[in-house]
């Protein structure tokens, strides 16, 4: 997966933003303010998105390219290596996952207007 494949699905799903609050080296996608992913331009080599506790460890543990969140709570968070062995389908599918996890903890009035 590009960096343009990346940003595009990102903000494909409905509501995302994206922003740079962490510097001009730092993409940063959001929906309802929460973060759901980052990434560092200047490599693209790896993205962080949010993950059930359980799910992460699973996660880890099964695949090498994924790694506790570098900077991030390590039990809600995961690294994941591009380039590494993952395929483009398994990195949009956590992408998705991270989105709905943050989607389902914001307050009611702004998920109905997501789902528009």
């Amino acid at each position: 997966m590009h960096i343009e494949d990346f940003r595009d699905f990102c903000l494909s799903l409905s509501g995302t933003t994206d922003e740079m609050p962490f510097g001009p080296n730092t993409l940063v996608f959001k929906v309802g303010s929460k973060i759901f992913a980052l990434t560092d331009l200047q490599t693209f080599a790896s993205f962080n998105v949010k993950c059930d506790p359980e799910r992460a460890a699973e996660l880890r543990e099964r695949y090498d390219y994924v790694l506790p969140g570098f900077h991030m709570n390590k039990k809600h968070w995961n690294t994941v290596l591009i380039g590494t062995g993952a395929t483009d389908n398994q990195l949009r599918e956590w992408l998705t996952h991270s989105y709905q996890l943050v989607v389902a903890a914001l307050p009611k009035a702004v998920r109905a207007e997501l789902n528009g």
